[in-house]
């Protein structure tokens, strides 16, 4: 019995190696090496004995002569995807679920991406979609007390509590479901390879197994992944490259919304999110995620000011929340939440050139309310405007959503599908928009609803704003 070997291989590229070194030579990252057990390749002679692959004269052998149609002969039709009921979802994953794909949940422990897929196991079995729910973490009366608490009726979704994969895909295979369900990837492991599970030779084995699976029998795949410190999904980032959607369930622990994020999809497009709401009863959807962040706009203090983001095809209000304070100590503090620190940077020393709006004996907290991550540039002109109200302790009007980038000379430069943004506005019952003058639409229903104002940099906006 030939024995397993023990390479290093790195989690960002998949590279391997013969033994372990700081930083992997093919793609430059730092500390991705991990220690994996592989088994070696195994064919057989031709007296039927097994003998161990190797060298290049052996790569080709084994294979088949493949069919090559040309593109033109290619016939058939999409597949009709499979609507769960729940809009968010079914949004953020492209109007449906489409049969023989494989998708990747991540997220933090306790986030609820059980409590969602568990939701979406009993939408699909009542549409009369058979579905098969493997858990691996959980035993099934704690799967049962979680069914118990949602609204939706899951009590005829088939359960197996299995970390074995080859128990798990011969399930599977025998009950043929229209979905299975595996949580979480890095509790199941294969016979075929040595090492605990969740290593990355266990996490990537069993991922191109299950994708396999899916493929060949049409059978949607639904795999948990847990997501590491540093907010990616863990186990080598080979994993997103497998499956055919990777969505990423956000949000506080002490917030009561969640955020799916779908950032890779074979079948829709990609940066789109869905808004839910944790309840009793399960993860109930956000029709309208502007009004959840933007809250109750009642207060009119200053330093707070509204943008509208645009994620994916939908556009979303956001509030942002500024403090300048006088530093009680020699060095400034620079707290930013929800932004970047470096961007945060950026605008503080463009305000002091460009604006005269000096923060060096100032403490500047900045907040983006509802726990989201504002990364889109459109948001510095809401920034620039809730730095400034702080400062000049003028509130800003309630009414008004700024949108645009702030370049280094201070500059407001337009950004793109300003009029959706404006569209999302008007809907939310805003009156005013500020954005770059040269942004300005000429010819939209939106505009003629409420004020677009036009601004060449930040001098003119504060002068607008706060003369």
């Amino acid at each position: 019995m030939a024995k397993s070997k023990t390479v290093y291989r790195c989690t960002e590229c998949g590279a391997d190696y013969a033994k372990w070194q700081g930083r992997c030579d093919t793609c430059g990252e730092w500390n991705t090496l991990v220690e994996e057990t592989v088994a070696p390749k195994l064919a057989v002679g031709a007296g039927g004995s097994a003998r161990r692959i190797g060298g290049a004269r052996s790569l080709g052998e084994g294979g088949s002569i493949a069919v090559t149609p040309r593109l033109r002969d290619v016939s058939g039709s999409e597949a009709k995807r499979w609507p769960t009921g729940i809009d968010e979802f079914d949004f953020v994953v492209g109007g449906g679920i489409v049969p023989g794909s494989m998708i990747l949940i991540g997220g933090e422990p306790g986030i609820g991406k059980s409590t969602l897929l568990l939701q979406v196991a009993a939408r699909l079995q009542a549409t009369g979609h058979l579905t098969l729910y493997a858990s691996g973490e959980e035993s099934p009366l704690q799967v049962k007390l979680r069914a118990d608490r949602l609204a939706g009726d899951a009590g005829d979704v088939a359960l197996m509590s299995e970390t074995n994969l080859e128990t798990i895909l011969a399930t599977a295979s025998a009950a043929s479901p229209s979905a299975l369900i595996v949580d979480s990837i890095q509790t199941v492991f294969t016979a075929d390879l040595e090492g605990a599970p969740g290593n990355v030779g266990q996490v990537r084995e069993c991922a191109a197994r299950l994708m396999r699976f899916a493929k060949e029998s049409g059978t949607t795949v639904f795999v948990v992944g847990h997501v590491t410190k540093g907010g990616g999904i863990a186990g080598p980032k080979t994993l997103e490259h497998i499956v055919d959607t990777v969505l990423y369930f956000e949000g506080e622990s002490t917030l009561d919304h969640r955020v799916l994020r779908a950032t890779k999809n074979r079948f829709g497009s990609v940066d789109e999110i869905g808004v839910f709401r944790m309840s009793e009863t399960g993860l109930d959807p956000v029709a309208n995620p502007s009004e959840l962040f933007l809250g109750d706009r009642g207060n009119h203090a200053s330093g707070s000011a509204v943008t509208a983001l645009l994620e994916g095809t939908r556009p979303v209000l956001i509030e942002v929340q500024a403090l300048a304070a006088k530093a009680g100590f020699g060095t400034p503090q620079r707290v930013a939440t929800g932004y970047d620190g470096r961007r945060l940077a950026l605008l503080l020393a463009v305000l002091d050139k460009r604006a005269g709006l000096s923060f060096a004996a100032l403490d500047v907290f900045l907040n983006v309310v509802g726990g989201v991550r504002l990364q889109e540039p459109a948001g510095d002109l809401a920034v620039a405007a809730a730095l400034a109200s702080s400062v000049y302790e003028r509130a800003l009007p309630p009414d008004a959503v700024f949108v645009g980038e702030v370049g280094l000379g201070g500059e407001v430069r337009p950004v793109s599908q300003i009029e959706r943004r404006i569209a999302e506005a008007a809907n939310m019952g805003m009156t005013r928009v500020y954005v770059a003058e040269r942004g300005v639409p000429k010819r939209s229903n939106a505009s003629r609803e409420l004020q677009v104002v036009g601004v060449r940099t930040i001098g003119e906006l504060f002068q607008r704003l706060f003369a």
